[in-house]
């Protein structure tokens, strides 16, 4: 990775952000022993996704954990405050929910971050960490992945995700009920056959984090245009019916197909060359 770092500027405390190489942003998960999220943490990661969202040199970021044993432990209990200010238990939920909405928020900027997420895990993934990777547009896990949707071990629902995403992400919806009800461990060959990951990759860390920086640079290859608007209609898709997601993509593409990156990859294939596409812009 370069010493100058483009992307030095998104970094915060328990998240790097850096460029190894050109229109990948590479984020790193640091916060010692084992990456476990208290309130500075999870409203950082939010931050700094919001912030890589409006960069125009990016075209794809690659997420994953700066510690060598593992992805994350999830939630940091040790440092978890919830309001709870007054006796009044109406008035006590509204302080909660606030609290949950902001907490989701953060890990939705994941989702929401206009350029696809892939995100590489290893070791432990536990609790927030399903939440996360479930958030992310694809996800590789090393073959020594241990994942667990823990949160049913200590009294709760998973409410940051994990349960609204991971039905309309994996295939087996019984091993899914199976895994949340019970919080036991999973194996990355069983997320494998449940869908929430697409490629299990033999090794640890090293090893899968090279094969999401093969595939970011493979993505970013291509016409941002034509990525983002992937991404987009992507995910328009899995909240609406097909016909409200055809006519929208009608809409979308009525202003998309006059892009000169279409004129550009035409061009390329006919001189059989690699295109070549220019940036976004200004911030998006």
């Amino acid at each position: 990775m370069s010493d100058n770092n483009p992307f030095n500027h998104l970094s915060g405390t328990f998240v790097k952000v850096s460029a190894p190489m050109a229109y990948v942003a590479y984020v790193e998960l640091l916060r010692n022993p084992v990456n476990a999220f208290n309130e500075p943490f999870w409203t950082e990661l939010g931050n700094v996704f919001d912030k890589i969202s409006e960069e125009p040199s990016v075209r794809v970021v690659v997420l994953a954990s700066a510690l060598p044993k593992l992805f994350s432990a999830g939630i940091d209990f040790t440092a978890l405050s919830l309001p709870n200010n007054g006796s009044d238990p109406a008035r006590i939920a509204f302080q909660l929910r606030k609290h949950i909405l902001g907490f989701q928020d953060c890990i939705s900027a994941i989702e929401r971050c206009p350029f696809p997420v892939i995100v590489a895990a290893h070791g432990i993934a536990f609790g927030l960490s399903v939440d996360i990777i479930s958030a992310c547009d694809v996800r590789y896990a090393a073959s020594n992945t241990v994942f667990s949707i823990k949160e049913v071990d200590v009294g709760l629902a998973a409410d940051i995700g994990t349960l609204a995403r991971l039905p309309k992400i994996v295939g087996n919806h019984s091993l899914l009920h199976e895994l949340a009800y019970t919080g036991r461990n999973f194996s990355a060959a069983e997320a494998e056959k449940l869908g929430l990951v697409s490629q299990v990759v033999q090794g640890s860390r090293d090893e899968v984090i090279a094969a999401a920086l093969t595939l970011a640079k493979q993505v970013a290859e291509k016409s941002p245009v034509a990525v983002l608007g992937t991404k987009h209609l992507l995910l328009h898709a899995r909240d609406h019916t097909i016909r409200e997601n055809l006519e929208y993509t009608s809409v979308w593409n009525s202003a998309m197909l006059q892009t000169e990156d279409l004129v550009n990859a035409v061009k390329a294939a006919q001189k059989k060359q690699k295109p070549k596409f220019g940036p976004m812009g200004s911030k998006l």
